[in-house]
C-alpha cells in the first residue's frame, strides 16, 4: 500500500456514516465536536455557509467540499444569522445516527425547490493512532466547485448520492468502499493544490521524492532491518543528506518515524485480528516475542496481550 492508504486504514475503527440531508426554508445544523472523528460535506444545492467558533463565516456554494480533519464543532446554515434550534449531530451516537440515510428537514414550499441539499459523512479515527499527517492538515480544507477540476472526486460524491438515494443489492458493501473513496480523493485534491514553495510537514514530505521514497519502502517493507543508509538509497541520496532532509521535513529522524509506524501498524493488527503475537512481531521487524513486547511496551505503556484483550 502507498503511504497515505496506510494511515487512514491504521486509523479507521469502526463504519464510517452518510447522510444526504435536503433542507426547506430557514435552516442550521450544529455538528457537535467528537475527538477522534473526522467529516466532510458537499454542497450539492445551495448556498449556505460553514460556521465556526473561532473564525469567520465561510460561504458555500454547490459544488463545495469542505474536510474537517479535526473532529472540531461547526454549524451548517442558510444564513450565519439563523441558529440552530435541534440537537446537535453527533457521529459517535449510533443509536440517533442512522449509518446510511437520506432526510429531509422543513416543509417544502409550494413555489420554490429546496433551500440546500447537502452530503455529509463521517469517519471514526482512533485517537490513539491518529498518523501525523493528519495533525498537520488545516482545521479546514476547503475545495472549491471549478468546472473540470478534481473529476475524480466528483465522480466519487455522484457515486455515493447514488447509492444513498436508490439503494439497491450490495449497497451495503459499495458505500463503505465509496466513502473510502471519497476521502483519499479529497486529500489527493488537497495536496495537490499546496505550492511545492509554500508546502511544509507532511505536504512537503510526499511531494518530495527522495524522502517519500523513503517513506514508501518503509510502508511497504516494515519488517525490513532498515537503516538510515538502507533508507538513504531508497531516496537516491547519501546518509547524512538524507537524514537531514528527513528530519527536517518530518520533524523526526528516519529511524524514529521507523519504530512509530511498526507500533502502530501493530497495534490495529493486535486490535483487528487474532494474528499470534509471534506473527505480528515478525511482520513488524522484530526477530523474537519479547522484544517486540518490551518495544510495544514503551510505546503505549501495556503488555500487547493486555491491549488486545481491552481492545
Amino acid at each position: 500500500m502507498d503511504v497515505l492508504s496506510d494511515v487512514l486504514a491504521v486509523m479507521r475503527t469502526g463504519r464510517p456514516r452518510s447522510v444526504q440531508v435536503t433542507w426547506h426554508g430557514s435552516w442550521a445544523q450544529r455538528f457537535a465536536p467528537v475527538p477522534g472523528a473526522v467529516g466532510f460535506h458537499v454542497i450539492l444545492r445551495g448556498p449556505c455557509w460553514i460556521l465556526r467558533p473561532d473564525a469567520d463565516p465561510l460561504p458555500l456554494t454547490a459544488g463545495d467540499v469542505v474536510f474537517r480533519p479535526h473532529g472540531r464543532g461547526h454549524t451548517l446554515a442558510d444564513s450565519p444569522a439563523t441558529r440552530p434550534v435541534g440537537p446537535a449531530c453527533r457521529p459517535d451516537e449510533p443509536a440517533l445516527l442512522p449509518r446510511y440515510a437520506v432526510d429531509t428537514v422543513g416543509i417544502p414550499s409550494e413555489t420554490g425547490g429546496p433551500a440546500a441539499v447537502i452530503l455529509c459523512g463521517a469517519y471514526e479515527l482512533d485517537p490513539a493512532l491518529v498518523h501525523p499527517l493528519l495533525h498537520d492538515l488545516p482545521e479546514l480544507i476547503h475545495i472549491p466547485a471549478h468546472l473540470g477540476h478534481h473529476p475524480e472526486l466528483r465522480a466519487a460524491v455522484d457515486l455515493l448520492t447514488a447509492e444513498l438515494t436508490r439503494p439497491r443489492l450490495g449497497t451495503d458493501a459499495l458505500i463503505p468502499a465509496l466513502l473510502d473513496t471519497l476521502l483519499l480523493y479529497i486529500l489527493r485534491s488537497w495536496f495537490d493544490q499546496q505550492p511545492a514553495l509554500r508546502a511544509t510537514g507532511w505536504a512537503a514530505a510526499l511531494g518530495d521524492p527522495a524522502v517519500a521514497a523513503a517513506l514508501q519502502a518503509m510502508h511497504r517493507d516494515p519488517a525490513r532491518p532498515w537503516t538510515v543508509a538502507g533508507l538513504a538509497a531508497e531516496a537516491r541520496l547519501s546518509r547524512a543528506p538524507f537524514a537531514r532532509r528527513f528530519t527536517a521535513l518530518l520533524g523526526q529522524p528516519p529511524l524514529t518515524y521507523l519504530t512509530w509506524w511498526r507500533m502502530t501498524t501493530a497495534a490495529r493488527l493486535l486490535r483487528q485480528t487474532d494474528t499470534p503475537l509471534s506473527t505480528i512481531a515478525g511482520e513488524v521487524g522484530y526477530g523474537s516475542e519479547f522484544a517486540f513486547a518490551n518495544a510495544f511496551k514503551r510505546r503505549y505503556g501495556t503488555a500487547p496481550g493486555r491491549y488486545r484483550r481491552q481492545a
